[in-house]
């Protein structure tokens, strides 16, 4: 099954010369599919470079300026796929845009890792970098033309096996297990291992354990660090490696206004529910577990953001709760104004909050059910 990225329009606008379009996304999220389709679309002159080829690696590490010239000169469109792989790739774009500043180049990354480290500086104000995700939700809708029946019947797939392009190439449970289990291996976290200093893997596994079955509660540093038998700092360094590697993300607490409101603490979120489940081996049915809740809250403040970014939506993500265990699921924020929202599988009740509107008097505090929830998931934000 073809599904149309939405990212694509953006990132063909990006392209022109003298910039530099960066993708970054997970291993296997579709950005080679991505970027051949916008190469077959061009009219310009196109350069292929896959940079986990070994000779590729080899003939752009270290290059000189001159032997840089040669190699490219007659290129208008440079690709580099995979580019964390080349050492030094951040100066070697740097020569490119400031030499031959008539290139177009688009750059893609498994992680946001060693790319992101060593582009930042050299290329500030020259270069763009589009997120790609797992497939979104949205654009499930859009392949199905807004038919939202259709639409529906992909949620109890995405909420057990993700939304990983080739899942949806897979017609058996079992095949999409399998492939899932494989992939939620070292393999999604290669490039931590490899540039990161990572020496032991298997501690890098206990935390992604003890974060998949705490989806949607608080995390705690202290508690994770018994858990996993590191230390904090170490529990602190190697969540933000899985986040750069776009294994899972955090959401902080909103705290402005009230003494009683949690501050400090944060929540973490997989950026695929079927890596989640993969990492717990369980892909029982909706119907069948008692983590329910957990998933439902990571599936819609995922799904959320993703249409959000790929709708060009800019927005702050937040959770609320105070010390009496009054809490509001997601709280977003953009030009200013609040939104907040409540998430439950089947009810229809929305708890009432009166400390949170009198603080924030955000513009709306909304119920998502699986009644409604592809508005919020699929229609433009009304903020």
């Amino acid at each position: 099954m073809i599904i149309a990225r939405l990212i694509k329009n953006q990132i063909k606008k990006g392209l022109l010369p003298g910039q530099i379009v960066m993708i970054l996304g997970a291993r296997r999220v579709g950005k080679t599919t991505l970027i051949k389709d916008i190469v077959s679309q061009t009219m310009s002159r196109v350069d292929f470079y896959n940079c986990d080829d070994p000779d590729v690696k080899a003939k752009f590490t270290n290059i000189s300026l001159s032997s840089l010239k040669k190699l490219l000169k007659d290129a208008e469109l440079l690709v580099f796929d995979e580019a964390q792989r080349i050492k030094n790739i951040g100066l070697t774009l740097k020569m490119i845009v400031d030499e031959m500043p008539d290139k177009k180049v688009l750059v893609s990354g498994s992680s946001s890792l060693e790319l992101a480290n060593e582009v930042r500086e050299p290329l500030t104000g020259r270069k763009k970098t589009f997120p790609l995700f797992p497939i979104s939700f949205l654009e499930l809708y859009e392949l199905e033309q807004k038919k939202s029946i259709a639409t529906e019947s992909y949620l109890d797939d995405v909420m057990r096996f993700g939304s990983y392009p080739a899942v949806f190439n897979l017609s058996q449970d079992k095949d999409k297990e399998d492939y899932l289990l494989e992939l939620a291996t070292d393999y999604l976290y290669q490039d931590a291992l490899e540039y990161q200093d990572v020496r032991n893997p298997d501690q890098l596994r206990k935390l992604l354990s003890a974060l998949a079955l705490q989806v949607g509660n608080e995390v705690s540093f202290p508690e994770l660090a018994i858990l996993t038998g590191l230390d904090q700092k170490t529990v602190m360094r190697y969540l933000d490696l899985l986040e750069k590697s776009f294994v899972v993300f955090r959401l902080p607490a909103l705290s402005r206004n009230m003494p009683t409101e949690i501050s400090k603490s944060r929540k973490i979120y997989f950026y695929d529910l079927g890596i989640r489940n993969a990492i717990i081996k369980n892909f029982n049915t909706y119907d069948i577990r008692n983590d329910l809740g957990q998933m439902w809250e990571n599936f819609l403040v995922l799904e959320r953001i993703k249409k959000d970014i790929y709708t060009g939506a800019r927005k702050n993500y937040y959770f609320w709760r105070t010390y009496e265990q009054k809490e509001i699921d997601l709280v977003e924020e953009i030009g200013g104004k609040l939104d907040a929202f409540e998430f439950k599988w089947k009810s229809s009740k929305l708890k009432k909050q009166p400390a949170f509107i009198k603080a924030y008097s955000p513009a709306q505090l909304s119920l998502i059910n699986k009644n409604n929830f592809l508005d919020f998931v699929c229609m433009p934000s009304s903020s």
